[in-house]
């Protein structure tokens, strides 16, 4: 299950598109769980990269409590998925209603439920960001690309590693399979072994000092 990162803020904020947030006044509070949820360090990539002004608020419970906090008006964003915005509540109704107003996606393209909003990477090549920040946020979404991989001990012999990626790939293609996901509110999507193989060396070896600028992104 591939998840498509998106940023919203409530639409009564004065705060059109995501680089608006670098003139804010007030900074928006932003809801987020724990430090190292992705809740937290895609705002924080956002704030980095563009220099938005921003508030973490950490300490929510998840998802619920956060969406809760943003219709009572104790914060105004949060990071969540496309997934969850338009497969539960009250991401539906909010879809419908224009109670937020999406300013990003993580994914690397525009998602078929968002054609208009830009995608974070559309915003780097505008603002012509830093190499650091743009393998910074590769890195960040590389959970998010990867969904829920499915992994084997090493050293499986080649003609087994094939017959389970293909059966694998057979299985998430079975309309049975799609119609049950989509029952749960689900939108299953295949990356295959041989793209999160490939994905794992575009990001290669990360070394040690790169880690060292990653750990603020990841604290208060």
């Amino acid at each position: 299950e591939k998840t498509d990162r998106i940023f919203y803020v409530r639409a009564d904020t004065p705060y059109k598109t995501l680089l608006d947030m670098r003139d804010a006044v007030e900074p928006p509070r932003c809801a987020a769980t724990g430090l190292g949820t992705a809740a937290y360090y895609f705002p924080r990539l956002l704030q980095e990269a563009f220099g938005l002004k921003l508030t973490m608020v950490p300490g929510y419970q998840g998802a619920a409590d956060a969406n809760l906090a943003i219709e009572r008006g104790e914060v105004q964003c949060w990071c969540g998925s496309v997934q969850a915005y338009f497969g539960s509540e009250p991401g539906r109704t909010w879809a419908k209603t224009g109670f937020v107003r999406v300013l990003t996606q993580g994914g690397q393209k525009r998602h078929a439920n968002l054609p208009s909003v830009p995608t974070v990477w559309e915003f780097m090549d505008k603002q012509k960001v830093s190499d650091l920040h743009r393998r910074i946020g590769k890195i960040f979404v590389l959970p998010d690309e990867m969904g829920r991989p499915f992994f084997g001990p090493p050293g499986i012999p080649g003609d087994r590693l094939k017959a389970l990626r293909e059966g694998f790939a057979k299985m998430m293609k079975n309309p049975d399979v799609i119609a049950d996901a989509k029952s749960k509110g689900l939108e299953p999507s295949l990356m295959t072994g041989e793209e999160v193989e490939a994905l794992g060396r575009e990001i290669g070896t990360v070394p040690p000092e790169f880690i060292e600028r990653l750990k603020p992104l990841l604290e208060k």
